[in-house]
């Protein structure tokens, strides 16, 4: 029995939210089960002072080991060390301590909570080689360090194709994150507006009240007359809605300046697109320049601009990329693959708990 402590509704439709979710649905395979436990929203820090709630709630669910979400860390990081029971903790890590959407006393401030967190954990379970080097890099311990990637399926059935996403232009392009300001929204826009008014017709997939105040400067954008009638803005999706637009897409393209894995880019590449965007966080990792999509220098709208047209005007290019992008996905684990490797990592910590009955370890 697993409880995952997380910050608000376990429901929401984002990256580690998404992730977390897909382990509860597949627990049952492992003979696991995982319960959710939630830090109420409230304007940092004072989720703070609802950490021993939050730990009275775990108690009470009895659990086999604690997995803190690095959402939620620092915030029960303090209450930690004075908890009543002697369970395990492991955490499973989406960011670097600090978080990587705040401004910089607020992400110094976090940091040290998360710190103070880890280190009652036994495992650190980063979501990507990069987050991990990161990590090392910020001084956590690497002995205690796995990575365990998020799968690259993105739902067992999409729904009904959405029909000809192109509408009239030789390329449709996707594009999956919510409007926070490192997914580089305002680039991708206008790299788009310096093509030729029939290169591309752009879908744009993502909570767009994520960040009100960039979701502003977004909308100003998309109002300009070089855009108009060229981007679709579909809002949040369900996953199954994701899937189909993926598969009736030509390419995708993020300009993400900051993905610690970038789950997107996994999905697309597996649905056979060729992928777009800087070279930044996980991007390099996952996809090669030339070789499953086009990775660009960090903030060069110009480069980037550039990699859409070859992707525009060149449709053998495009097959190749996605081709072997195709391939590469094969390389990252799928959803049920991820479980096994998260439910064994877990399975292991749990067996370092105290015995009732007077060993060591259980």
């Amino acid at each position: 029995m697993v409880s995952l402590i997380t910050l608000g509704d376990p429901r929401t439709l984002t990256g580690g939210y998404l992730y977390h979710q897909r382990m509860a649905a597949l627990a049952p395979r492992f003979e696991a089960t995982v319960r959710f436990v939630s830090v109420p929203v409230a304007p940092f820090p004072l989720p703070v002072a609802a950490g021993p709630w939050v730990l009275w709630q775990v108690a009470r669910q009895r659990p086999d080991v604690v997995l803190l979400d690095s959402i939620a860390a620092g915030y029960v990081g303090p209450w930690l060390p004075a908890r009543r029971f002697r369970t395990p903790v492991a955490a499973i890590l989406h960011q670097p301590p600090g978080g990587i959407d705040h401004r910089r006393i607020r992400t110094a401030t976090q940091a040290v909570l998360d710190r103070w967190a880890y280190r009652s954990a036994s495992r650190l379970l980063a979501a990507s080689a990069a987050l991990a080097e990161d990590l090392r890099a910020a001084g956590l311990p690497p002995e205690r360090l796995r990575v365990v990637p998020p799968g690259r399926d993105v739902a067992a059935a999409p729904t009904r194709p959405p029909g000809d996403l192109r509408l009239g232009r030789r390329t449709a392009l996707l594009s999956v994150g919510n409007w926070v300001a490192r997914k580089g929204l305002l680039d991708l826009l206008e790299a788009v507006s310096r093509l030729p008014d029939g290169a591309v017709t752009l879908h744009l997939v993502g909570d767009p009240d994520a960040d009100p105040g960039y979701a502003a400067h977004v909308r100003a954008r998309l109002a300009g007359p070089d855009l108009a009638g060229r981007v679709v803005v579909h809002g949040s999706v369900s996953v199954a809605q994701v899937a189909a637009l993926y598969a009736a897409a030509d390419a995708f393209a993020l300009a993400s300046s900051r993905e610690p894995y970038g789950t997107v880019y996994g999905e697309a590449m597996a649905t056979g697109l060729p992928v777009v965007g800087y070279a930044a966080g996980n991007l390099p990792h996952l996809a090669r320049d030339g070789v499953e999509g086009l990775v660009v220098p960090l903030g060069d709208v110009a480069a980037l601009t550039g990699a859409l047209r070859r992707i525009v005007e060149d449709e053998a290019l495009r097959d190749r990329l996605g081709g072997a992008a195709a391939r590469r996905a094969t390389t990252v684990p799928t959803w049920e693959e991820t479980a096994a490797l998260l439910f064994g990592e877990l399975r292991a910590v749990a067996a370092t708990a105290p015995d009732p009955s007077g060993g060591r370890e259980r």
